[in-house]
């Protein structure tokens, strides 16, 4: 009799800590869902509004001013994606502050044509409302990091319509061969619960079509090929971010300056190039380019518009560029390599993200909702390519990489 009360006390453990998850996860989802959507149109308005007000563009300058005045005034200075994987790490605080700042400063950089994404801000804002929220139900300071991933992966779901990605991304991405499993019931409930009320509300979740063949030897040595040399663009993509950042602070130590100028050079160079594909996101030029249709150096000028963007003060994120940069260099590398141009774009949009954040598990999950589960295999292979070959670069500083990519060594190193 003793003993099955034991049993059942042990058993009832397991029910208590499931209800407990379920219900934080569920509403940090309610949460992250109903702000990750908000962001949504605030950064889809600007975009429209942008592209039928070109005269946004002069603003520039003037977004930057206030950019750095946001964050000079609130405090939050230095604070980014690092801050927040940070926090998972060593149970930092992350100021609640930070969301509104990146939200405002994010809508503002896309409504005057900054080069860059929105997971950056997702992840900062989803970060800031699972740990103001955990604070407030009083979780216990192992939980506090668990919250803090569901708020990642409320917001990630929210915005790009992939719950499954986004609870394996926010797991994975923190510690590289380390996966937080006990994350695996709020992440998810999280995700679901704000992919839902995005749904309701009405925003699309991003989906892309390709023509995907069968597995074939030659097929699948080609996406290995095409593998490869992304993984070589994602080194170039993120040293020259870091490099970059660090050379703009040291000429220009002051922020209100770096504004001014980054705008003025990003004004110069949409000129120059002639067109508008290259400032905010681009997503238009990424379904062109699934489509079969990518000017050849259209990674080349995307890479320099992120790279001045980011480096001068501008807010927003680093991985829809990588999605620009992998579909545009994979379109045209993939065709020279006789992959077909829209399998090639898949595989290299895949592949440029994977070596960029050091995630192959959710890299191969976005395949999957991105374009459907036919023939994942080439995915799965091509994450895996790019993964190796990516090294130890990565978009943010503050992960680390615990295991080496090379044989099974515990190394515990930060990416670089």
């Amino acid at each position: 009799m003793e003993r099955l009360l034991r049993r059942l006390r042990h058993m009832s453990e397991y029910a208590v800590v499931l209800a407990k998850w379920l219900a934080v996860g569920g509403v940090i989802g309610v949460i992250g869902g109903l702000i990750g959507t908000l962001f949504h149109i605030g950064v889809e308005e600007a975009t429209l509004l942008r592209e039928h007000h070109h005269w946004l563009l002069y603003l520039l300058p003037v977004a930057g001013l206030v950019i750095v005045a946001l964050y000079r005034f609130s405090g939050m200075e230095g604070k980014g994606t690092n801050a927040v994987i940070e926090s998972v790490h060593f149970g930092k605080k992350v100021s609640s502050m930070l969301v509104p700042v990146i939200f405002l400063s994010t809508v503002l950089t896309h409504l005057c044509g900054g080069s860059a994404g929105r997971e950056g801000a997702a992840l900062q804002i989803g970060g800031g409302i699972g740990h103001k929220t955990g604070r407030l139900l009083h979780l216990g300071e192992k939980d506090m990091p668990l919250a803090t991933l569901c708020g990642m992966s409320a917001l990630f779901a929210a915005l790009f319509g992939t719950p499954l990605t986004a609870t394996v991304f926010a797991l994975e991405v923190v510690s590289v061969g380390v996966f937080y499993y006990a994350g695996l019931v709020p992440c998810i409930t999280s995700a679901m619960t704000a992919f839902l009320i995005s749904r309701q509300i009405g925003v699309a979740p991003t989906r892309l079509s390709v023509m995907i063949p069968q597995v074939e030897p030659v097929t699948m040595l080609q996406v290995i090929g095409l593998a490869a040399l992304c993984g070589l663009i994602s080194i170039l993509f993120c040293r020259s971010l870091h490099a970059v950042e660090h050379k703009v602070e040291h000429l220009l130590p002051n922020p209100w300056l770096r504004a001014v100028v980054g705008g003025a050079l990003l004004i110069g160079l949409t000129f120059l190039v002639g067109t508008a594909d290259y400032n905010g996101a681009g997503m238009g030029v990424i379904e062109r380019a699934v489509a079969g249709e990518a000017d050849p150096f259209a990674w080349v000028w995307k890479l320099i518009f992120t790279l001045i963007t980011i480096s001068f003060g501008f807010k927003g994120g680093e991985v829809v560029p990588s999605f620009f940069i992998g579909a545009t260099f994979g379109c045209v590398a993939g065709g020279l390599l006789g992959l077909s141009p829209g399998l090639g774009a898949a595989i290299g949009l895949i592949s440029v993200f994977c070596g960029a954040v050091n995630c192959p598990i959710a890299s191969t999950l976005l395949a999957m909702e991105l374009f459907g589960t036919g023939e994942v295999l080439y995915f799965a292979m091509a994450c895996a390519v790019s993964y190796l070959v990516s090294g130890y670069s990565g978009l943010y500083s503050s992960q680390t990489i615990l295991y080496s990519k090379l044989r099974a060594e515990f190394i515990n190193r930060r990416s670089k």
